[in-house]
């Protein structure tokens, strides 16, 4: 008997681990009968994939659920489920905030997907499930790739740190690690695809293989994947700078197919205020620690986050923040305000910044982050890079759009002929954000490298 076909809409806020989620949920919902529609209009289902990181996307979530409540008035018979993060925190008291959902479910039972939408559909009864922690035999989910160019491949789940600012650990829960053989087979699938470039993924992707017996770590997986695949490009994030040892930077360096790129994110720059954030380093850890990999590849990028306004910070501590970013010469940083979190310790903590006063030191820090960005793009310029080519720019569609294997976005006049491919081109133009390249200055200045 033929399955009747509908449509599933999903809008996903958030981390790449999210996206990734994502993807799976669009391969679960195909085995019952489902097809992706980026048209929310024609949704049968409609999820959201929620992430509680920020208040800020907390919020929009509640925004987003009103305005979909009053859509599925229009469409009788339409679901909308909520996933992620917040469905992990708010379980039941979703329902009461957000009356028109049907379903919610969380973090850890994302394999049950089906079962729940289906369960909905013929009870027309609200289905709420929220695992607390991952099955013990983390099961493969079919997955259908939003992307023919990059992959994501989540490697480990969880975070088993207590940062005290940080929702992870009580929504994602502790960290729990794939079998290598099972990454190795994920990638090779990749690659017979066509796939070029492949990101690992894990809330602390560093920590991969501390908890598998025997244990290993990052750097083994990616002399795994490098030996054992023809996969272009390898990436991971995100990680924590404890646990981004010698061996792991030593991999890079050695396996050809590992990008010279590494996010570690420090937090701040403080040494008071990383201890009251629970970080478990200093500012010289971190330091001593750009240097081995700087010392190991010279050229490697490097990038990290940034929170401002944490509680208690002062003036000074604040600018011991911006001085690193200069010191460090950081190639990109994320960054972005305190925001107090349910069931974190520093949310009820006295000596809370005040938001105006939170916002003007993100807009100082901001302006340092890309002066000292644009510095670090500055040696590009005339230099012949090898550049992923994923599409087209969203701001010219007469330039592509790609990535060196620094993980630096490049924009160049091309057509579409070279979209997935790697190529090599001449850089003409930087600023804090991208480069620029140009076909029209020579005939090599653009060359493909691999198909």
């Amino acid at each position: 008997m033929s399955i009747q076909t509908k449509a599933v809409y999903i809008e996903t806020f958030g981390c790449q681990m999210n996206k990734s989620d994502s993807e799976h949920m669009f391969g679960l919902l195909e085995e019952i009968g489902y097809q992706s529609t980026s048209d929310i209009q024609l949704a049968d289902l409609m999820i959201l994939n929620t992430c509680a990181i920020r208040q800020g996307a907390e919020d929009k979530v509640f925004s987003y659920l009103g305005q979909w409540h009053r859509l599925k008035k229009s469409r009788p018979g339409s679901l909308i489920a909520v996933g992620g993060c917040v469905a992990q925190d708010y379980g039941e008291q979703l329902i009461k905030q957000s009356p028109g959902v049907d379903i919610v479910f969380g973090t850890h039972n994302l394999h049950r997907l089906p079962e729940l939408v289906l369960k909905a559909g013929q009870t027309g009864k609200v289905v709420v499930e929220i695992a607390q922690q991952l099955p013990e035999d983390l099961p493969e989910i079919p997955v259908i790739r939003q992307n023919s160019v990059s992959a994501w491949v989540s490697i480990i789940y969880g975070c088993n740190y207590n940062c005290t600012y940080c929702i992870v650990p009580y929504v994602r829960g502790r960290e729990r690690s794939r079998t290598l053989e099972s990454i190795v087979q994920e990638v090779k699938e990749l690659d017979q695809q066509g796939f070029i470039e492949v990101t690992l993924l894990g809330q602390n992707v560093t920590a991969y293989g501390n908890d598998l017996s025997p244990s290993i770590h990052l750097g083994n997986l990616l002399e795994s994947l490098g030996a054992q695949t023809d996969i272009k490009r390898l990436r991971f994030l995100t990680g924590h700078p404890r646990d981004l040892t010698i061996p792991i930077i030593e991999a890079v360096a050695k396996v050809p197919q590992a990008c010279e790129n590494f996010h570690i994110p420090i937090q701040a720059g403080d040494d008071r205020t990383l201890r009251r954030m629970a970080r478990g380093y200093k500012v010289d850890t971190y330091r001593q620690l750009v240097e081995q990999i700087r010392a190991y590849i010279p050229d490697a990028a490097i990038t990290t986050d940034l929170i401002v306004g944490f509680p208690g910070e002062t003036d000074q501590e604040f600018m011991n923040t911006v001085s690193l970013v200069e010191e460090i010469s950081f190639d990109g940083c994320n960054t972005a305000a305190y925001s107090p979190r349910s069931h974190t310790p520093s949310a009820n903590w006295d000596q809370q910044v005040p938001e105006e006063l939170k916002h003007e030191r993100l807009r100082f820090l901001n302006s340092v982050v890309n002066d000292v960005a644009k510095k670090r793009n500055q040696p590009y310029l005339g230099k012949k890079v090898e550049i992923l080519v994923e599409g087209y720019s969203a701001r010219n569609n007469t330039h592509l759009t790609g990535r060196t294997r620094t993980n630096k976005i490049v924009n160049f006049p091309g057509t579409n002929e070279l979209i997935g491919k790697l190529v090599s081109i001449t850089i003409t133009g930087a600023n804090p954000w991208s480069l620029i390249g140009t076909q029209q200055h020579s005939e090599d200045s653009c060359e493909l490298i691999s198909n």
